[in-house]
């Protein structure tokens, strides 16, 4: 068989990137790395995400976002963002660390429930005392069926945890995430994953689509008999705010219902 020039370097660059990519899984030390509410997965990065330990024990698991093509990541992994643990209160994950040293926290979210935003909207504390994450609302970032990866790095030295030049104690060589329970729907999370080292050194996600589509990825009517029995992402919680049409609208029906004995003595006269 005859090998062109150019056919030797194609396969050379493929060679290349290929090495380049073992080099950077090799570099990426994982701590510890669990797929919420679903089943183990090694993504393409290798790292192996095991299955969830919480699983029958707190919360509710659910693979609801099954029915959604997951944007900014590629189809093999898209099961990371696809299952996720969700719960009516506070609940977390206890993670070991044994070693002093910089990390970086991953944690993957996905909206693949509500489509709009400000229904679930929660914070995110680590180790009991530093709030990583304010506010959250997966859907105003990224909107509904895209990855969206939350990092934190921080530090551990001699028996403690330093973010943001904030210390707390490690108790019993492991450090705890929370998921906070607002006034907005339930908490929730869809992988997590820790590694020894900076954000800088964790693959990035896709870039955000400029125009998302409002409802991306949805299944067609054939398959949607097969998904209604999957857990969705839980009870939407009643809206504060649900009452105040009403409230507008009873001056009106007073002002309406005191006029119209007036206009009928007018018309007496």
């Amino acid at each position: 068989m005859r090998v062109t020039s150019t056919s030797l370097s194609v396969h050379l660059m493929q060679l290349l990137f290929l090495l380049q990519l073992v080099a950077g899984i090799r570099a990426l030390e994982v701590i510890y790395a669990i797929n919420a509410g679903g089943e183990a997965h090694t993504d393409r990065n290798g790292i192996r995400y095991s299955r969830d330990p919480l699983h029958g024990k707190v919360g509710t698991g659910s693979d609801y976002g099954r029915q959604l093509v997951i944007g900014r990541v590629n189809s093999d992994d898209q099961i990371l963002y696809q299952t996720e643990r969700y719960h009516h209160s506070t609940f977390g994950y206890d993670i070991p660390i044994k070693e002093d040293g910089e990390y970086t926290l991953i944690l993957k979210f996905c909206e693949v429930y509500f489509n709009s935003p400000n229904m679930k909207v929660f914070d995110v504390v680590l180790n009991g005392d530093h709030k990583v994450v304010t506010e959250l609302d997966i859907y105003d970032r990224v909107g509904r069926g895209m990855a969206h990866d939350e990092m934190v790095p921080f530090s551990v030295q001699g028996g403690k945890l330093i973010y943001n030049e904030e210390e707390s104690d490690i108790l019993g060589g492991k450090i705890r995430v929370e998921f906070i329970k607002g006034y907005r729907d339930n908490p929730k999370i869809n992988a997590i994953a820790v590694i020894k080292g900076s954000p800088e050194d964790v693959p990035e996600l896709g870039p955000l689509p400029s125009e998302p589509d409002e409802y991306p990825g949805l299944i067609d009517d054939e398959e949607e008999v097969s998904t209604r029995t999957r857990q969705t992402s839980g009870p939407r919680t009643p809206d504060p705010y649900a009452s105040e049409d009403s409230s507008i609208l009873l001056p009106v029906f007073i002002a309406v219902g005191a006029f119209i004995p007036l206009l009928f003595c007018l018309c007496k006269l």
